[in-house]
């Protein structure tokens, strides 16, 4: 066989696959394939074949060339969100844009990613040549430096979108702890993954009502979420020129300064009040137990509006939770009084002390009381204290200074729970698609600029589940 290249005056010529015979003792040719339409990598191959290029090969040497799907689709969706446009034309964009797709198809430290982008295609879709980690390290320092840039940008962008400024923002923080002992940013302080011990970094996240991410900040691991309010304000005013918005924060998370920080600045807020400031606020008269009776409802205050919140779901959870506490308390009191009686050298005094240690940690020292009488643990329950205890199960109060003609109770309550978009964006960050931990960075500057890779790369991930959305109504 052989491939026959047959001209054609005002076409392309044509392709054919060919074989020779012998016919009456004269040799012939036939037409075996017409491969005209064939991509000249394949028709390359088949002269190859032809030629007996292939002959007494088995395939075991055969390799797989470098993947190219992975990196195209991302790009792809990197493209979409604006983040391809606004990392802009720099050496160091490229480097980075990499950093960030690596960071969704791979994680890992640079080294790894280094030796990750050898099976991929890079070159092709990213336009990039060789590089080591010390490159993707000097990518990371460049990306630093244009960390305001690139969300301002993003921030106009999602404005154009969306026809006008953001009437809302939500704002939430959450830690990622170390292994290591050096960065720069790692302190202790209150860990939100139950890892005691651990240093850490704080995260503050900005978004858009929508979940949609606007801005991150990195701070040390012992600070405080309230002290983190004066740099949102910040970014909103100065860096988005925004004159107006309402900022959503947390339970505890907008306080004293921060009401007069966004006041100053003409901007609005929404937060929850703390079980203390609650009770507080019941024993000064502010607040009667009965209004916790409704679904919604709302009290004024020193000039601002309380909206009181419940949740029967929650309430009749908790009373369970609480129910089987109890019910297991009893148990092991019960058991341990039976193992004391039946052994002479046994500790009451040490059993005693095992379960109030159990007692504390499962918050019911308001209403139990452990003692012991003649080597006998008694369980005594306060039952007016354990209403006491109960009687915000469900609940929730909000504190905001939005005038009832812009947001009634139900909008107000409906905005608050939207923080959950902040969560949701949290998990994403921290486990699923991008584990941002760990974090093999020591210096300031690169542990912040790790943490904007991780934004960045959310963003990309959003914008897949939005089309997932689109085509097929869900994103699982």
């Amino acid at each position: 066989m052989f491939i026959a290249h047959i001209p054609n005056r005002n076409s392309k010529p044509t392709i054919l696959l060919r074989e020779s015979y012998r016919e009456g003792g004269k040799v012939k040719t036939r037409t075996i394939a017409n491969l005209t339409k064939w991509p000249p990598e394949r028709l390359a191959a088949m002269e190859r074949l032809c030629k007996g290029e292939f002959d007494g090969w088995s395939g075991e040497d055969m390799v797989s060339g470098e993947i190219f799907g992975v990196l195209f689709a991302l790009k792809f969706l990197a493209d979409q969100a604006g983040i391809t446009r606004v990392l802009g034309a720099a050496p160091e964009s490229k480097l980075s844009l990499f950093l960030i797709l690596a960071r969704i198809a791979h994680g890992g430290s640079r080294l790894s990613a280094v030796r990750w982008a050898g099976q991929h295609a890079v070159g092709d879709v990213l336009g990039l040549g060789e590089f080591d980690e010390d490159d993707l390290y000097a990518a990371l320092d460049w990306l630093a430096g244009q960390q305001e840039r690139i969300e301002r940008e993003l921030y106009q962008a999602h404005v154009a979108r969306h026809g006008k400024p953001p009437a809302l923002v939500l704002y939430d923080v959450t830690s990622s702890y170390f292994e290591g002992e050096s960065n720069e940013l790692a302190e202790y302080g209150y860990n939100r993954d139950g890892k005691k011990g651990k240093l850490q970094i704080v995260i503050g996240l900005l978004t858009a009502e929508d979940g949609d991410p606007l801005a991150v900040r990195v701070f040390e691991g012992n600070t405080a979420d309230p002290s983190t309010v004066a740099g949102q304000i910040k970014i909103l005013k100065e860096q988005f020129g925004i004159a107006e918005v309402v900022m959503v924060g947390d339970r505890g998370m907008i306080k004293a300064k921060g009401k007069e920080a966004l006041s100053a600045e003409g901007f609005r807020y929404i937060t929850a009040l703390t079980d203390a400031q609650v009770r507080t606020l019941l024993k000064q008269g502010v607040l009667q137990p009965d209004l916790f009776d409704t679904h919604l409802c709302e009290v004024e205050h020193d000039g601002k509006r309380l909206v009181v919140r419940r949740n029967d779901t929650v309430r009749v959870r908790e009373e369970r939770r609480r129910a089987d506490k109890l019910k297991q308390l009893q148990e092991k009191v019960g058991e341990r009084n039976a193992f004391v009686a039946k052994s002479s050298r046994a500790s009451a005094e040490k059993g005693l002390a095992a379960l109030q240690r159990w007692v504390k940690s499962h918050k019911l020292g308001k209403f139990v009381t452990l003692t012991m009488e003649e080597r006998v643990i008694l369980c005594a329950i306060d039952e007016v204290a354990k209403e006491e205890d109960g009687l915000l199960d469900g609940c929730y109060i909000l504190e905001t200074d939005v005038p009832k003609g812009l947001m009634d109770a139900a909008t107000v309550d409906g905005r608050y729970r939207d923080l959950q978009k902040v969560e949701r964006n949290f998990r994403t960050i921290k486990t699923t698609f991008l584990e941002i931990r760990p974090i093999f960075v020591r210096k300031a500057k690169r542990t912040k600029a790790h943490v904007f890779v991780a934004m960045l790369a959310l963003k990309i991930t959003r914008q897949f589940g939005a089309g997932l959305r689109k085509g097929f109504g869900t994103v699982g």
